[in-house]
């Protein structure tokens, strides 16, 4: 059964947000008191929190799928509905967040480290403006409201990448287990055959007044680097090292196999695998407790410190040479903290927009002419299209913002087509500029006499609301009668 998981596909959705409702005030004697339509809640989001306690993603494997609530809608009364709750998912330190394009390729968002990092993935759609909100001077008593804006969607990959200082890296049963469980109080599972480790395993190992942490990176083989055995999974954990320790056999019984051989096949992998040219390297010929091998790493230690590596004899049995292989991966630790830039405060960055930023392009395609930006988009989004009124506001909003000047300026003529938004979800109009815009151009509640569509089941109600006032007007008894 897997235990450990370093790299899934998550699936989120914020929540919704709720609609704003369109709503009268009415008392005793107060037929008509005023709007009085509650705005909607806020859709919850769904935050990344690095969390000590958590070292995989294995709850993501089981459950991708992440959903946060919806806001409630709002209420007569001036009640504004309820927040929608937030979803907040425990991840890893260490753990990169990727977004997953519709083509397979995967765009860096962010890269989580230090407990209580955080990063809202999904953030939660806002709630629509009821019309107590909508009211004006103008505009006494809207009879429409805004809905709640849909919140944000969307497939990430996490990946987890490994916070230690030294990364111990080596063939399988080179006895890196055996080493990160005598210098720290590590209990990684240490056998006799190989791939034994399947999972990157963390210590913790003080020398001195140095506390810093080793991991114990599973076997590596020739063409890890290309996927073969488990190397490929977990070279990722070895970028963030400041330091790599190559434990080398020297007691193996593998033919064809030696620690020289070793050191070049997996310094092979490293540099196929990309980016760790400037990490420093160390040698720990392991097993010299074995007559055999504390033999074999006498012939070899001056070759490898011609290559310029410090070499350090050690058997996690006997304890022979720990102490100077600790002390020495402290010095390179601690070297690497110090020449490391001191972090600096978060910097607060205002950029006002350009006094010549209208917030939306015009752009022409073919016949079509495309309106982006946050503003007109998010407005197309909160319109309720099934109410006259709701759309003749938006008519105003966009005038006002100076999108009709920006059509004719563009070319655009009465008919053409214009399209708010992506070829995705963009909603389509055929262009009508507005020749006025306030609340002088309005009907009855509900309506805006500058939509002209045909509505036939409007005509009959009116047409019997005609038939009936004409009826009470007439007085049989009346002397006219």
């Amino acid at each position: 059964m897997t235990t450990f998981v370093d790299r899934v596909v998550l699936h989120v959705a914020a929540g919704n947000g709720g609609h704003g409702v369109a709503s009268v005030h009415r008392e005793k004697f107060k037929p008509l008191g005023g709007p009085d339509g509650g705005n909607g809640g806020r859709g919850g989001d769904v935050t990344l929190v690095v969390d000590a306690n958590t070292t995989t993603l294995l709850e993501y494997h089981h459950h991708p799928h992440r959903k946060a609530t919806n806001g409630k809608p709002g209420a007569g009364a001036n009640r504004t509905g309820p927040n929608g709750a937030d979803v907040i998912l425990p991840v890893p330190d260490g753990t990169v967040v990727k977004r997953l394009l519709p083509d397979g390729d995967e765009e860096f968002v962010e890269d989580l480290v230090g407990n209580g990092a955080s990063y809202v993935i999904a953030q939660g759609g806002r709630g629509g403006l009821g019309n107590a909100a909508l009211a004006s001077p103008r505009r006494k008593a809207p009879g429409f409201a805004l809905l709640g804006e849909p919140g944000e969607a969307g497939d990430f990959v996490l990946e987890l990448k490994t916070v230690a200082d030294v990364a111990l890296v080596g063939f399988p049963s080179a006895g890196k287990s055996s080493l990160i469980a005598t210098l720290s109080a590590a209990r990684p599972k240490i056998a006799d055959y190989p791939f034994t480790t399947l999972v990157p395993n963390l210590g913790v190992v003080t020398a001195g007044d140095v506390v810093y942490t080793v991991a114990d990176v599973p076997g590596l083989i020739p063409g890890a680097s290309e996927g073969k055995g488990l190397g490929l999974e977990f070279l990722r954990h070895v970028e963030r090292c400041k330091a790599l320790v190559h434990v080398l056999d020297c007691a193996t019984l593998e033919p064809g196999r030696d620690p020289i051989s070793d050191l070049d096949t997996i310094e092979a992998e490293l540099a196929a695998y990309g980016g760790l040219e400037d990490r420093p390297r160390m040698v720990a010929l392991n097993k010299v407790d074995v007559p055999d091998g504390n033999d074999l790493a006498e012939m070899v230690t001056a070759e490898l410190e011609a290559r310029g590596l410090k070499v350090f004899p050690v058997s996690a049995v006997s304890r022979a040479g720990l102490r100077e292989l600790s002390f020495a991966m402290a010095a390179q630790v601690q070297g690497a903290r110090d020449a490391a830039p001191a972090p600096e405060a978060t910097r607060i960055v205002l950029r006002p927009t350009a006094v010549d930023d209208s917030g939306f392009t015009v752009t022409r395609r073919d016949e079509a002419f495309i309106v982006r930006g946050a503003k007109p988009e998010r407005w197309v989004r909160q319109t309720d299209f099934a109410n006259d009124e709701a759309v003749g506001y938006l008519a105003d909003r966009l005038a006002r913002l100076g999108v009709e000047e920006a059509l004719w300026s563009a070319g655009a003529v009465p008919g053409a087509e214009v399209v708010i938004g992506d070829d995705v979800t963009g909603v389509v109009f055929d262009w009508e500029p507005t020749v006025a815009a306030g609340a002088e151009m309005l009907g009855r509640r509900g309506e805006d006499h500058r939509l002209q569509t045909h509505r036939p089941a409007v005509d009959r109600r009116r047409e019997r609301e005609a038939i009936e006032t004409q009826y009470e007007e007439f007085d049989p008894f009346s002397d006219d009668s």
